[in-house]
């Protein structure tokens, strides 16, 4: 006679769950919310609460249809922020990669083992980064209006005034699209994300904003015009700052370097 086998033998009653509460954090976002107007969520928003990566999240990141459209990040993002109501495509990209480092650290650890060319003997080597250690810079210069997202600056040669703001997730994506159409229409490999990204960045030049005529002055622009305005953005973008000291084993030297956010990244039992 068959016996029957109770939940007490090994197999669980139909009523029981195995519960787990996935945890969450709050990341400081390094602009402080200072550059969301009140029309955003972000408005004076100066931390995030976003939960744990779980294996589901991993779905996303392996997904082959949505890393072929280049949103997988995206989608990952939106999953594990808390509050719904929050955008990714409204954030400038220093609070959104903070987001993406806290999770990166939530989920693997914050041990970040990737391949770095040393500055001195070009010898291609692993170094282990610590992610929890980067430091964060804040909004250092006034915006042109409070909670704005919109900045002065004379360039040198020109003295033309502009006004621009820090790049969106969504100013990002849009330049992506331009440059596959770009390279799709005239079939070429090359980018051109010096212009692009300025012409995106300038608001207004000498009061006029009209895109075509910022678009024309951008791509004719004196170089030293485009260094010094690129230079003073990048030196005052609130972000999390992904530079540290690398030290090779090969030539001994101590060199600052970018940490770069390699395949490793997400997936840190990838090799290259």
């Amino acid at each position: 006679m068959k016996k029957s086998v109770t939940a007490s033998q090994g197999i669980p009653d139909a009523q029981n769950k195995i519960l787990y509460e996935v945890p969450t954090n709050f990341v400081p976002l390094p602009s402080s919310g200072q550059l969301y107007g009140a029309e955003t969520n972000l408005h004076a928003t100066e931390e995030i609460e976003i939960r744990a990566m779980t294996a589901r999240d991993e779905d996303i990141l392996t997904s082959q249809s949505l890393i072929k459209k280049g949103v997988a990040i995206e989608r990952l993002l939106q999953s594990v922020i808390v509050d719904k109501s929050i955008n990714i495509d409204d954030m400038i990209r220093g609070d959104r990669d903070a987001l993406l480092i806290a999770l990166r650290i939530s989920g693997y650890g914050a041990n970040y083992e990737t391949k770095i060319i040393c500055p001195s003997c070009t010898e291609t080597l692993l170094n282990m980064f610590n992610l929890s250690q980067l430091p964060i810079r804040r909004l250092q210069i006034e915006p042109f209006e409070e909670y704005c997202n919109l900045f002065q600056f004379e360039l040198p040669v020109t003295k033309k005034n502009v006004l621009w703001k820090f790049l969106t997730a969504g100013d990002e994506k849009e330049i992506a699209i331009i440059q596959k159409r770009r390279k799709a229409a005239l079939k070429v490999n090359s980018d051109n994300l010096i212009t692009e990204k300025l012409i995106h960045s300038i608001v207004s030049i000498d009061g006029i904003s009209d895109r075509s005529a910022i678009s024309n002055f951008v791509k004719n622009m004196p170089a030293k015009d485009s260094i010094e305005l690129r230079m003073y953005m990048d030196d005052n973008e609130p972000k999390v700052v992904m530079e540290d000291i690398f030290t090779c084993s090969e030539c001994s030297t101590d060199s600052e370097v970018t940490v770069p956010m390699s395949v490793q990244f997400f997936w840190p039992n990838v090799r290259t």
